[in-house]
């Protein structure tokens, strides 16, 4: 094939592809102004983690003035950051205010109010995992390499955000940390301190999970939805229907935990099971034992 037929294969298809079709524009916003940049906010959270965890994220200063300098420019770099992205998101809330950019740094300087919050929740989760794991050896082995210390940074970044009902944005940020970690954490759960989540992949937290303080999750749990309302039209209701894990809750590996269920705290629950039914406090739960049958003839299968 010659030059000249390529190119006319090529303008022809970008010439398709640059028309806009009626399903791409319905779901675009109705303004022109930039949408939301992936790697701006996955600076945000790098810029967050170099706030919180100065020493470990950022050379270590031993002057205190230099270390108020370097935090002092990051949350310059943060602040504008959030502004701007902040906005971009905005244009996905039709509800929201005409002025973005006013509302963009109203929220952004919400947000840097909570970041004294944000790090003393996450210094709880570091001494929950530590705690909860006889291999770290350190807590400076958790922070530099632990998924669950990368999720719940994006996690509670994400849910004060989400909280400030900020569209778009928060789902970027734990969605990352999905990626990432194979931890599945939506924004708008909520997640008491002391939180600690051992090996991690696999984990999926839905939008209206309650998990109270010093709760242990291991690989594979799932606080899910064991089904799903809708209104007379059809269309599907967002209400409660994950489940509340109450303070003291270690869940092992592969449970399923499904419904707006109370699991009471202090309770213990098993690995590879299903719990669809509330269980008070001090539970135990677990497999049944096997059952060795023997088998003639095919029957009993």
């Amino acid at each position: 094939m010659g030059k000249k037929d390529i190119n006319e294969i090529l303008q022809r298809n970008v010439a398709i592809m640059a028309a806009y079709t009626d399903k791409e524009g319905s779901m675009m916003p109705a303004t022109d102004a930039p949408l939301p940049s992936v790697s701006e906010v996955e600076r945000i959270v790098q810029l967050v983690k170099r706030i919180i965890f100065t020493d470990y994220f950022h050379k270590r200063q031993a002057d205190e003035r230099m270390r108020s300098y370097i935090i002092g420019v990051n949350m310059q770099e943060l602040f504008e950051l959030l502004c701007r992205q902040i906005a971009c998101g905005l244009q996905f809330c039709t509800e929201c205010q005409n002025d973005p950019e006013q509302t963009a740094q109203d929220l952004a300087l919400k947000f840097i109010e909570e970041l004294p919050e944000i790090k003393r929740l996450l210094y709880t989760d570091v001494e929950a995992m530590f705690d909860n794991d006889p291999a770290a050896q350190t807590y400076g082995e958790v922070i530099f390499s632990y998924p669950v210390v990368n999720t719940m940074t994006h996690y509670r970044i994400a849910h004060a955000l989400h909280l400030m009902e900020i569209p778009i944005i928060p789902r970027i940020i734990t969605e990352r940390a999905h990626s990432r970690t194979g931890i599945d954490i939506h924004p708008g759960a909520r997640i008491g301190e002391y939180f600690a989540i051992d090996h991690g992949t696999g984990v999926v937290i839905g939008e209206t999970s309650i998990i109270g303080n010093h709760v242990t999750l291991y690989q594979g749990v799932t606080l899910g939805a064991k089904s799903f309302k809708y209104d007379a039209n059809g269309n599907m209701l967002n209400i409660p229907r994950h489940p509340i894990i109450e303070d003291h809750v270690t869940v092992y590996s592969n449970a399923s935990i499904l419904g707006r269920i109370t699991i009471g705290h202090h309770s213990i629950i098993g690995g590879n099971i299903w719990v669809t039914n509330s269980v008070p406090p001090y539970s135990r739960i677990q497999q049944s034992k096997a059952v060795d049958s023997s088998f003639q003839g095919g029957l009993g299968i």
